[in-house]
């Protein structure tokens, strides 16, 4: 069950006025926290938050005023991408280009850096306010009931943190004994992380429990994890999770991440698939496989995070439109009804079509559309039906037979009393399913449609179309 904790938030009013002499107050505010706990991930939804473009201002404060209407999304836990001070040092702008290569100041002024160059692990970036508003952030999700995580870059730091100066021989170097980037990669703003040395480790811990406990976070998503030794994330999460109970995801399909360390990790090869079978470049037979594979390779209680978009998609691969086109809204659908837990990437719920800049301002669009509606329905769905739950002890997954299974994808998933059907057509031409093995009254969840498998089949389904299915009780 949930625990309860009282964690206290101190905010800071200033308050001015031209024709008085009233002082800055600070105004002691107490909420009821709730720890997250395994039943918390059976029903959650989580939201990748990008700070500097949701809002024109980018800052703390302004998307603190959306958290609440998150709530109609059924986002249960916000994961912050990186909110550090950004590396000034071989800051990237364009290409091969650092910001210090352009010589036009106006033109160097918009490159902003990668969040993932990090220059202090314990401070925030000016861009994006102060720790007060910070904390602000953190107990408005609180009260909302919605927990908050933050990105955090293990492998290497910016190479203007302080760590470089004061502590040079915690980084990898070459045969000259300069400190390198990591190795195979073009992250040359970055300096490589030597985890052979004991002390980095441990100052790692400590920068990471300074944020759970002196900022009430309640977790981390652990950018690419998989970079890191396994022994350092079994040590470094049980060290953490012995402040609190606290939500781990790692950016990494390596299974043994799951065995101790994380409770959730991506599903990176199921997007892909989810992007070819859009593209017309493979057929459900190939999903089928994948799920196979996942059954033997995952323990029954690992998650898996399930996307059609994220930061790194849609900035270098695409917009969902363009990966997934006509299959967009099927894939969306997808994404809630398959075994793991759904992300939403800012901008998503309004539908957004356009590549968001990495390292310059940029901004989501704002107008709420078809899109939003279908995830207000899919976060009721998912929060009412435990058909749906993703979590440690997920609903039942079984593939239904159907005439031809490598253009219709059909599966049940149960849990207790509670059954959800989805039937997909994701072949090229009009296809009429026959779904064996199914009896019963269901009703479309988006249409309202009312179908009785004992006297009638499926009517025909569009290239793309889909039927979500309850049982009417």
């Amino acid at each position: 069950m949930k625990k309860y904790i009282w964690s206290l938030a101190l905010f800071s009013l200033l308050v001015s006025c031209k024709d008085s002499s009233k002082e800055s107050t600070e105004q002691d505010v107490i909420s009821a926290h709730e720890t997250i706990d395994a039943q918390d991930l059976e029903s959650a939804v989580i939201y990748e938050a990008n700070i500097r473009q949701y809002s024109e201002a980018g800052t703390f404060n302004e998307f603190t005023k959306d958290i609440p209407q998150l709530k109609e999304l059924g986002v249960d836990i916000i994961w912050l991408m990186p909110i550090y001070p950004i590396s000034e040092k071989n800051r990237k702008a364009k290409g091969d280009l650092f910001v210090e290569d352009i010589e036009d100041p106006a033109e160097r002024e918009k490159y902003l850096g990668s969040y993932y160059a990090v220059a202090d692990y314990t401070a925030v970036n000016p861009e994006f306010g102060t720790k007060e508003d910070f904390d602000r952030l953190v107990a408005t999700a609180h009260d909302n009931g919605i927990f908050v995580i933050l990105d955090w870059v293990a492998n290497h730091t910016g190479w203007d943190n302080k760590w470089i100066t004061e502590h040079p021989e915690w980084y990898t170097t070459n045969e000259n004994g300069e400190i390198i980037h990591p190795e195979g990669t073009d992250w040359t703003d970055t300096a490589d992380l030597n985890y052979d040395v004991p002390e980095m480790r441990a100052a790692m811990t400590a920068a990471m429990k300074y944020w759970i406990t002196e900022h009430q976070v309640d977790g981390f998503r652990c950018d690419v994890a998989h970079e890191v030794p396994t022994d350092f994330w079994n040590d470094n999460n049980a060290e953490l999770r012995a402040t609190k109970d606290i939500f781990m995801l790692a950016e990494s399909e390596k299974r043994d991440l799951f065995y101790t360390a994380f409770d959730m990790g991506y599903n990176w090869e199921g997007h892909h698939i989810m992007n070819d079978l859009a593209q017309g470049k493979t057929t459900v037979d190939a999903w089928d496989k994948y799920m196979q594979r996942v059954d033997s390779t995952y323990q029954e209680d690992d998650i898996l995070m399930n996307f059609i978009t994220n930061h790194d998609e849609n900035s270098w691969n695409g917009t969902v439109e363009e990966r997934m086109g006509e299959a967009a809204d099927l894939m969306l659908v997808f994404n809630y009804v398959i075994p793991g837990m759904p992300l939403i990437y800012s901008g998503q719920e309004y539908g957004m079509n356009h590549r968001l800049k990495f390292f310059e301002k940029d901004r989501i669009p704002k107008t709420k559309g078809n899109v939003w509606e279908r995830m207000t329905t899919l976060a009721d769905l998912k929060a009412n039906n435990t058909a749906l739950d993703g979590g440690k002890n997920a609903a039942s997954y079984q593939r239904l037979n159907t005439a031809d299974n490598s253009k219709i994808y059909a599966v049940k998933r149960n849990k207790g009393a509670d059954e959800i059907i989805f039937v997909a057509n994701f072949a090229s031409e009009n296809v009429t399913p026959a779904i064996q093995d199914v009896t019963g009254t269901y009703k479309e969840v988006f249409s309202g449609a009312i179908i009785n498998f004992d006297k009638e089949a499926l009517p025909t389904l569009d290239k793309f179309d889909y039927y979500l299915l309850e049982p009417v009780k």
